[in-house]
């Protein structure tokens, strides 16, 4: 049994203002002190500290600087996340709103998915329900059993790949690599592109100089896949939803895609190599790795719950003056959502030993308006899920080859996996044909 809270039983946000009874002044005034930056060293090795830090300190609302120091929120709080997500009237998406652009630099890290673009996630009310929906009925010409399918063929084709030579790192051999391929085929793209597609979306999601060149890499295969589909569509998303959506410009409907990639690729992907380093380095999950099944789907929720692949999403731009957690927001103030940090709120969590099996009210989907379209999360689980049993079940005596707490991560504000899962196992011989 699960010790987690009804939602509707955590105090109300404005009832208990940073548990001092007052509101904090807004960033930028002199009082606004003591803001947690969201990069760095220490924030990267530990952000579960980081955002524990930051709720014993200021409460459910944290004052944050992102990238270049630029002032911001973080939302941690279950409930103040849950109320952010269901009001569209005093939270927005446009990030045109921003009152701090004039402090942004032009090659800032952050700015692929900060900057406003046609891209739906930054539209807003009848606009972005229509989008929205036209995305989902794109998705549902996806077979689900044909996607397995696809899945199991490509994870037993890469580990042919590497399951002689009793060792892979298995971020750069097959962590990225089945659900690119499996975008490639939802996306009718050409097989001689995906490497190259998958690797510009992953990079723009990077805390780098080479986000914003990666991103317009991406672009530029997306809109040549646009075209391409135009001319001569097929039975995959991007035909669907080209054909479905006559109204949009030629921008529009490329970002649209590539929000839809990404969501399908980079996030899966964290999502497999996050499961399969709870697996490698927790014994509860032992019993998987020497060929059980019934823990992967456990382990699939456990990373979902508490150790969200996309922990944080730069999330809302109020339009109006508000109190969220005791703190004051002012017009225009951004508020990026710890979902990774929502997830684990203690007022959710009281017992932190209570198990997460069966318990699917996490908020790494996030949820409104804006979470992600009917089918989306069902689609990832598919893949994720496939590449995971294929590899427990093809190598089950796989061994970390580094102690855990050497693995590195993945240098963004926007996704959690390793960088690396070296691994030895014991060499199996690959019949060929």
């Amino acid at each position: 049994m699960t010790n987690l809270q009804d939602p509707q039983d955590i105090p109300d946000p404005q009832d208990a203002p940073n548990g001092t009874g007052s509101v904090v002044p807004p960033p930028g005034c002199p009082a606004h002190g003591g803001a947690s930056p969201l990069y760095g060293p220490r924030f990267l090795r530990d952000p579960t500290e980081s955002y524990q830090r930051m709720r014993r300190d200021h409460g459910q609302v944290a004052p944050v600087l992102l990238e270049a120091d630029i002032p911001a929120w973080l939302v941690l709080g279950y409930r103040e996340t849950r109320q952010i997500l269901g009001d569209t009237q005093t939270y927005g998406r446009d990030p045109r709103r921003w009152n701090r652009w004039d402090e942004v630099p032009p090659d800032w890290s952050l700015m692929p998915w900060v900057a406003y673009s046609p891209m739906i996630h930054y539209t807003e009310g009848d606009e972005h329900r229509r989008r929205s929906a036209a995305v989902s009925d794109a998705l549902s010409i996806v077979d689900p059993f044909e996607l397995r399918a696809h899945c199991e063929r490509f994870a037993d084709g890469l580990i042919d790949k590497f399951a002689g030579s009793g060792k892979a790192d298995l971020v750069f051999d097959y962590v990225y690599s089945v659900p690119a391929l499996a975008m490639g085929t939802m996306f009718g793209l050409p097989e001689d592109q995906v490497e190259d597609l998958a690797q510009a979306l992953t990079a723009s999601l990077d805390a780098n100089e080479d986000a914003i060149a990666a991103q317009q890499r991406a672009a530029e295969i997306v809109a040549r896949l646009v075209a391409a589909k135009r001319d001569a569509p097929g039975l995959d998303i991007t035909s669907r939803f080209v054909q479905n959506s006559p109204d949009l410009t030629e921008e529009q409907l490329v970002g649209d895609i590539m929000v839809m990639m990404v969501a399908g690729l980079p996030a899966t992907s964290y999502w497999i190599g996050t499961t399969i380093r709870l697996m490698l380095t927790d014994t509860r999950f032992a019993v998987t790795l020497a060929g059980g099944r019934r823990s992967i789907g456990e382990a699939m929720t456990e990373v979902l719950w508490a150790d969200s692949p996309v922990p944080n999403v730069i999330g809302r731009f109020a339009i109006r003056d508000t109190v969220l957690g005791g703190q004051r927001i002012r017009t225009g103030d951004l508020l990026v959502l710890s979902l990774a940090a929502a997830n684990m709120d203690p007022l959710l969590w009281p017992d932190t030993t209570a198990g997460f099996a069966g318990n699917n009210a996490y908020l790494s989907f996030t949820g409104g308006d804006y979470g992600c379209p009917a089918g989306a999360p069902e689609l990832a689980k598919n893949i994720a899920e496939m590449a995971i049993e294929v590899l427990v079940d093809r190598v089950p005596d796989l061994t970390l080859a580094v102690e855990p707490e050497e693995l590195e991560w993945v240098d963004s504000l926007w996704c959690r996996a390793p960088s690396s899962l070296p691994v030895t196992f014991t060499p199996t011989r690959v019949n060929a044909g």
